[in-house]
């Protein structure tokens, strides 16, 4: 289950890609969650995936 705060989601989701997942298709297959779904809430709070960083920025 994912953090519902979205600090602390951008901060999971970052340390996961940094940590164990190359890019952000493979954590959402990794954990079973829908990539859409991390996009659209950390949008809410202005961070956007960046795929050559694998990192929300």
């Amino acid at each position: 289950m994912l953090p519902k705060d979205p600090m602390i989601l951008l901060s999971y989701i970052n340390t996961q890609l940094r940590d164990h997942y190359p890019s952000l298709d493979a954590l959402a297959e990794g954990l079973g969650v829908d990539a859409e779904e991390i996009i659209k809430k950390l949008s809410a709070i202005d961070y956007e995936y960046d795929a050559e960083r694998n990192a929300f920025r």
